[in-house]
């Protein structure tokens, strides 16, 4: 069984969490909140793994990251909503996953995100296919709105699926209407 870690998963990406263990992958799963944490537990049990670790915390984070690879195997995809108050998780994660095998990062930003920015920041070796993911605002009738929870784990299950460097869920414009 493949193995996918999950940053963030309890919330917007709870549905994109579920779709990973419903699709062979055996989901290790980083989230702050407990509660949120078993509700999406109870609705895959056997499929996906809590990790109690901030995020944050990048030693013990590396620390996590080892122990959850020795007991479930190599992680092949990484799925990962990281605010800006964490900027060393990205790196921790390249130096703690594995270097000897090809492995993807779905990077979800928010959408005053500078994704060429991140981008620069973020040394990615040849074996990490990086990718980005760029939630937007939806239009409708006149009226703008921010993504709902399902829009955005349907957004990301095709980024996912569409494997771009860049997707952006939503739209991005016109900017001046964002919510």
């Amino acid at each position: 069984m493949k193995h996918a870690l999950v940053i963030g998963g309890t919330g917007m990406l709870a549905q994109a969490s579920v779709w990973l263990s419903q699709n062979g992958y055996r989901v290790s799963m980083i989230g702050r909140n407990p509660e949120k944490m078993q509700r999406l537990i109870e609705k895959n049990p056997e499929g996906i793994i809590p990790v109690s670790v901030d995020y944050k915390a990048t030693e013990k984070l590396a620390e996590q990251l080892s122990h959850i690879q020795q007991k479930n195997g190599p992680i092949q995809l990484v799925l990962a909503w990281i605010h800006s108050d964490g900027p060393d998780v990205i790196p921790c994660l390249i130096d703690s996953l594995p270097r000897d095998s090809e492995w993807k990062l779905f990077h979800v930003n928010g959408s005053s995100s500078n994704l060429e920015e991140i981008k620069a920041r973020v040394s990615v070796p040849a074996h990490v296919r990086y990718h980005q993911i760029q939630l937007g605002f939806h239009l409708e009738n006149g009226t703008s709105r921010w993504l709902t929870h399902d829009e955005i784990s349907a957004g990301v299950i095709e980024a996912m699926r569409d494997g771009k460097a860049q997707y952006i869920v939503g739209t991005l414009s016109p900017w001046e209407r964002r919510p």
